[in-house]
């Protein structure tokens, strides 16, 4: 299928997509298809809580790649994932960020593969973040000086939207439509050539 007018054209580009623990995984999975229709390569990676919400599978089938979900998974060929992934990235794409990676990429922890991921990709290529969680989390204090802080790093963030949350309630906290966070993506995406042409 073709693309359609005005669409950017990703051939080349390698998208990192993290996958936090929220409810808003569902519209990730829309994301990685928009991302590879428009010409990218994505590689997922899943924190244990994305993984409770929506399965590795998909994610396989949707990008035709293994999905990564541990420090301590093998490949046949034994890489450091932390640091080989993010070499391989054009953009680190965290959607949806949750308070809690959030705390962890603003405290330089990095305990499981996607907060490491964060402390590795860091000046090594761009990171975007797509905020997603209760409106009342999104405005405690400490959310908000981890956000800026990590604005002040050079993090980019879209979102978060208003509208329904989960919990039922109105408000601000929704993650962006996957319409949005793949023009915010592209913006930045196309800042540079990619950095490894695939073959």
């Amino acid at each position: 299928m073709g693309k359609a007018k005005g669409e950017a054209d990703l051939a080349g580009y390698e998208v990192l997509l993290c996958v936090t623990g929220g409810i808003a995984c569902y519209k990730s999975a829309d994301l990685a298809s928009a991302l590879v229709q428009a010409g990218a390569g994505v590689t997922v990676a899943m924190t244990a809580a994305a993984r409770r919400f929506v399965t590795p599978l998909t994610f396989q089938t949707l990008t035709g790649r293994a999905v990564y979900v541990s420090l301590w998974q093998r490949p046949a060929d034994f890489r450091s994932e932390h640091i080989a992934l993010t070499e391989l990235a054009d953009l680190m794409l965290v959607a949806p960020a949750t308070a809690n990676i959030l705390g962890k990429f603003a405290a330089g922890i990095a305990d499981d593969l996607v907060s490491a991921l964060g402390l590795s990709a860091a000046g090594s290529c761009p990171i975007l973040l797509a905020p997603a969680m209760n409106s009342r989390m999104w405005s405690a204090p400490a959310v908000q000086a981890n956000l800026a802080k990590l604005k002040e790093w050079g993090y980019h963030v879209v979102g978060p939207a208003e509208g329904r949350l989960a919990c039922g309630t109105e408000g601000i906290g929704r993650m962006s439509e996957p319409d949005e966070i793949l023009a915010a993506a592209t913006k930045l995406l196309l800042q540079k050539p990619p950095r490894h042409r695939r073959q």
